[in-house]
């Protein structure tokens, strides 16, 4: 990621913005610092198990929409932090990763939503199981400086978090007449 794109970009969580205390890395010549580090899939799986195991709880992995979720199910435990790419805000298949880490594999760790994130997206992102967004689009940088988070009041589908009020499946809520 270049300089530019890295300073352009905040860190989001539902609570607002927060400083980022992960770095993205090509190689482990990075944990020679103190933040975390967020590696691609291919480099964290060529890590020998030993440097895993000396970095737990600062060692962090970033899959593409294109790779598999059981390449690091083994590693899941181990693992405080998992960023889920979206190069295109058209490209839906992290939100099934995100679904299946909090539903299948119970990961109660982070997951981060990276790429072309946008404000539209993010209830949804919320209640298919990520947690922190990295923003880039100046639109909902703005908007959410502001306050101004989407909000959507009624949903069609089940998620892996519920609606806090009237839970439920949305053609139930209104009495047939």
């Amino acid at each position: 990621m270049s300089d530019a794109a890295e300073t352009s970009r905040r860190l989001w969580t539902e609570h607002g913005f927060t400083d980022d205390l992960w770095i993205r890395a090509e190689g482990v010549d990075a944990l020679a610092g103190n933040r975390g580090v967020i590696l691609p899939l291919e480099t964290y799986l060529a890590l020998d198990e030993e440097v895993r195991a000396a970095n737990a709880g600062r060692l962090s992995v970033h899959l593409e929409p294109g790779d598999q979720l059981d390449a690091i199910v083994t590693h899941l435990s181990s693992l405080p932090l998992i960023s889920l790419g979206f190069p295109a805000f058209t490209d839906g298949r992290s939100y099934s990763k995100a679904q299946l880490l909090r539903s299948r594999y119970r990961y109660g760790g982070i997951v981060r939503a990276s790429g072309d994130v946008l404000l539209d997206q993010l209830e949804l992102m919320l209640r298919s199981g990520f947690s922190e967004f990295e923003i880039r689009n100046e639109t909902a940088l703005q908007r959410l400086t502001q306050g101004r988070a989407p909000s959507l009041g009624r949903y069609y589908q089940p998620a892996e978090r519920a609606e806090t009020e009237n839970a439920g499946f949305s053609w139930r809520r209104v009495p047939l007449n």
